[in-house]
């Protein structure tokens, strides 16, 4: 992977063009940020790294204006930052590329790059010199795009290039991208790579956030840890490695997992069975006309390119949604689309959207840790619930998951995101029963998304724990590390179609990425 490059000459040199000094921001009893001081200079890509809940969310929240500091300062170009303002924030040349993107599908590139930058009651729109204006900046810096696409038909990676778009148009001289490459082929990475050369060419400066440490070698020239809301560690890239920063993130020398490979899995019973499963809605097909086994203590994986029919696979696998044609059995049975039906019958998942899907943030955490468990259960007699065992059952799960960020009363909305994440995957692994029970079928969507490395590590020794104990894992994932890591088999998705999966050693890097990019997977050879 070619490096980004280095500060433009003389850069070390020159009045940063970012200061931040003391920030600290408290929620209740969590101090989030303590006292944190980094400057950045034109030319520079800083690299931010921490483990989950480090803090990292909100210090460029406090940047972006999102949340106000209870203490320090933000000084661009040396003039101070109105606290707690999102438009002073974009005045002063600060935009930021959300890993979520937060564009519209349903409107064209160029619309999407003018919203919010007219007055309301201006008559008449300024369209044809936002156009050219658009155009300009894409040639400047290498971002092929048609102004007048419709958001919804482009690929993820063109989706990026117009969240790019957006900041520079906007003026920013100081670009945030938090995870940028989560849903990004390798060769889309690639692409992103070369336009962050073009803009610190151009004297940007860049805050590059990623649990992806090969990219923080290559992209970054410095690398700032955070750890508990403190910075803990500064360094160059340039004498830094991959071991070094993760024991700088979690505090401890961090040893990645790896699928030994299974012999005999053609002996082992069927867990799941797919056989031509088609899903439509509204209009579209979902899911066209899928096979697929997965096989007892077998992990067979899934790659693809997002919105290619993922969630529609992992919401069949869940008994949440109905097949329109085709059909499906869980260690020989029929299972009608009732979630409860497929948790009793021993199917545990962990889906994409933790917030929305995974977890209840008003409920407690120890509530949260019973979801899914609470019916049929030892924590229920005569629909009462048995308060002691379903509060020493979220323990268990808490203290083997390394859950935290608050007492098992507190809401789980206030758990950082890798948290929640821990939390969900916990609940799903952990057996209700006093004796360890593996799942028969473990659905994981994005299991590690947003985790850091040490966290990351821990989950898949969990899933590989409980693949060794029994349970077939059907992983669901656009990290194609994770993919080569952990899996026996991977089949790719496009357009709802999945090719045959095919034995782990048969797949590469790039070819995982140039199938996921294919129109159809007859494209693939």
């Amino acid at each position: 992977m070619a490096r980004v490059g280095a500060p433009l000459a003389g850069a070390a040199d020159s009045t940063p063009l970012l200061r931040l000094a003391g920030i600290s921001k408290r929620f209740g009893a969590v101090l989030a940020n303590d006292a944190i001081s980094l400057e950045l200079r034109a030319g520079e890509v800083l690299a931010l790294l921490g483990e989950n809940g480090a803090g990292k969310s909100t210090l460029v929240s406090i940047l972006f204006g999102h949340h106000v500091a209870d203490a320090g300062t933000i000084e661009v170009d040396g003039r101070p930052l109105p606290r707690g303002e999102p438009k002073a924030a974009l005045a002063a040349g600060i935009g930021m590329v959300h890993q979520h993107f937060t564009l519209a599908d349903n409107l064209s590139v160029l619309d999407n790059v003018m919203l919010g930058t007219e007055p309301l009651w201006r008559w008449r729109s300024r369209r044809g010199e936002a156009r050219v204006r658009l155009l300009q900046i894409a040639q400047r810096f290498g971002l092929q795009v048609e102004p007048e696409a419709r958001v919804g038909d482009l690929s993820v990676g063109e989706r990026q290039r117009v969240e790019i778009l957006k900041a520079l148009v906007r003026g920013a001289r100081v670009m945030i991208l938090d995870e940028p490459t989560a849903v990004l082929t390798p060769q889309e990475s690639a692409s992103l790579f070369a336009t962050l050369q073009q803009l610190v060419a151009g004297g940007m400066a860049i805050v590059f956030i990623s649990h992806k440490l090969d990219e923080v070698l290559a992209v970054a020239d410095r690398v700032i840890v955070l750890r508990a809301g403190r910075v803990v560690a500064q360094m160059r890239t340039a004498g830094a490695d991959k071991a070094s920063l993760a024991e700088a993130m979690v505090g401890r020398a961090v040893t990645p997992v790896a699928r030994e490979a299974a012999a005999g899995d053609a002996l082992r019973p069927l867990a799941c069975v797919l056989r031509e499963a088609s899903v439509r809605s509204g209009g579209r097909t979902l899911l066209d006309r899928v096979d697929l086994e997965v096989r007892a203590g077998e992990v067979v994986a899934v790659a693809g390119v997002a919105g290619n029919g993922q969630q529609a696979l992992a919401e069949v696998l869940s008994g949440v949604r109905a097949l329109d044609g085709g059909t499906l059995e869980v260690t020989g049975r029929a299972l009608p689309p009732r979630p409860r039906v497929w948790v009793e019958a021993g199917v545990a998942r962990i889906p994409q959207d933790r917030q929305g899907v995974g977890a209840i943030g008003d409920l407690a955490i120890w509530e949260n840790a019973l979801l899914e468990r609470y019916a049929g259960h030892r924590f229920a007699r005569f629909s009462v619930l048995r308060r002691e065992r379903a509060i020493e059952h979220a323990r268990r799960v808490v203290e083997r998951f390394d859950v935290r960020g608050g007492a098992l009363e507190s809401r789980a909305a206030a758990l950082s995101g890798g948290n929640l994440q821990k939390l969900i995957i916990g609940r799903a692994l952990t057996s209700p029963r006093y004796r360890d029970v593996a799942p028969v079928l473990i659905v994981a969507h994005q299991p590690t998304w947003g985790l850091d490395v040490g966290a990351v590590a821990e989950v898949h020794r969990s899933l590989l724990q409980a693949c060794q104990a029994g349970a077939a894992l059907l992983l669901i994932s656009e990290d194609l590390d994770e993919i080569l890591a952990l899996a026996d088999r991977i089949a790719v998705i496009t357009r709802g179609r999945l090719t045959p999966a095919r034995p782990r050693a048969q797949w590469t890097l790039a070819s995982l990425g140039l199938a996921m990019g294919a129109a159809a997977p007859e494209a693939v050879h």
